[in-house]
């Protein structure tokens, strides 16, 4: 996976979540839709987890991350 595609699954992640998240504060979802999304953002947590361990450790053997310049 290229650096700009990880961003760019990272931010689909991210935004995904957030909307998750503003349907379920809004209180309009039954019970059962409710709690699939709930599962369904637990999912996403564990993809966006699984995409910043990868990051770690491109970090950890010196690959370049997006959105981060390498210091001399």
């Amino acid at each position: 996976m290229t650096a700009e595609a990880g961003q760019d699954s990272l931010s689909r992640l991210v935004q995904e979540l957030e909307q998750a998240a503003s349907q379920l504060r809004s209180g309009e979802l039954e019970g059962e839709q409710a709690a699939a999304l709930v599962e369904r953002c637990a999912d996403l947590a564990g993809e966006v987890a699984g995409e910043l361990e990868r990051r770690d450790r491109a970090v950890a053997s010196g690959e370049s991350v997006p959105g981060q310049e390498r210091l001399l």
